[in-house]
């Protein structure tokens, strides 16, 4: 059982043909580890943009292979990188205060040398440089936002948020595209907030739309619901027009959990391509040419690469079962075919 239990772990972080590499690197005397994901497609002659994605308070690198990364790396053709954090009292985080005070790791630093270390191996895009993390992962790449911004072009959190410490020191230094994925019955990281250590997700949403100078009403659509068995709803909040073309945004699940949706708990939508959706439309100089309204980008118009279950295994069309459409732009359509 065991035996099994780690092929279905593995298979997700498997590819067809990438390149899928366990690296290090040596910052504050420590040895700080980090998966990095190439895909098949790249070409020394042309620069790729670069994602961070970071794991959870408690988890590690290698579990993110949950998020199916990996896929729409492959798809969309950018290099993606797990990092490790380091132990606090026994347990992995990112040093971004909060419930974390006390602990001394320069994580910051960590990731700026770890992406010169990168840039140094690959041909990276250094204008396209983004993080998203899982709830602590969330708040690491907050904390990057604010005081990485020479280095990072977008961030996205998936049930995470802003320490006080976070919030009250954060000088970024250009319009930053900001989507904030999070469910109105996280337990974990509370939707409203605690004041002892985590913003509401409502001041963190007001303090970019503020400093991204957007618009301060949102334009809110609904996702469909796709699954009507998942027990949630989620919409798409746009605060627009912000400086550089920038938009700060937040998919609000109604009834979502501490979940990365689309792996768990809701799945209308899948948090990973919505995340690139999202990256993909900006470098660090603000927005890439003309911006597309992504509730309405027509999938049915690009040309599907393959089609894989929950675990990340290439399948074909089956009724009555979650399977994630592939298409060459980067974009990945969750279905569940009913006839």
């Amino acid at each position: 059982m065991k035996k099994l239990l780690f092929i279905f772990i593995l298979l997700p972080f498997l590819g067809l043909g990438q390149q899928l590499l366990y690296k290090s690197i040596i910052h504050d005397n420590l040895q700080r580890d980090y998966i990095i994901h190439v895909p098949s497609s790249y070409d020394i002659n042309t620069p790729v943009p670069l994602v961070f994605c970071l794991h959870g308070y408690g988890g590690d690198s290698f579990s993110m292979s949950y998020t199916n990364f990996n896929f729409v790396s492959d798809t969309a053709g950018f290099i993606v990188v797990y990092p490790q954090g380091t132990l606090l009292q026994g347990t992995t985080h990112w040093n971004v205060g909060g419930w974390t005070l006390g602990s001394t790791v320069d994580d910051v630093g960590f990731i700026s040398s770890l992406i010169d270390s990168v840039s140094s191996d690959y041909n990276i895009d250094e204008e396209r440089v983004y993080s998203t993390g899982m709830s602590n992962g969330g708040y690491m790449s907050f904390l990057l936002a604010c005081s990485l911004s020479n280095k990072i072009a977008a961030i996205a959190s998936v049930t995470g948020s802003m320490t006080p410490q976070t919030y009250n020191a954060c000088n970024p230094e250009h319009p930053m595209p900001i989507l904030q994925i999070h469910g109105t019955n996280d337990q974990v990281v509370p939707y409203i907030g605690d004041p002892t250590w985590t913003e509401s997700i409502n001041d963190v949403l007001q303090y970019w739309v503020g400093y991204n100078n957007c618009s301060s009403l949102p334009v809110i659509t609904s996702i469909d619901d796709i699954n009507i068995f998942d027990g949630s709803t989620v919409e798409r909040h746009i605060f627009m027009d912000g400086l550089n073309g920038v938009t700060t945004e937040h998919l609000k699940v109604y009834g979502g959990g501490h979940d990365w949706f689309g792996a768990w708990g809701n799945m209308d939508i899948h948090s990973s391509a919505e995340i690139w959706r999202f990256f993909s439309r900006y470098d660090i100089n603000g927005l890439i040419g003309t911006e597309t309204n992504v509730e309405d980008k027509k999938l049915d118009d690009n040309i599907l690469l393959s089609i894989t279950d929950i675990l990340g295994r290439e399948t074909k069309h089956q009724k009555i079962k979650l399977l994630f459409y592939h298409y060459h732009d980067g974009t990945v359509e969750k279905k569940i075919m009913l006839d």
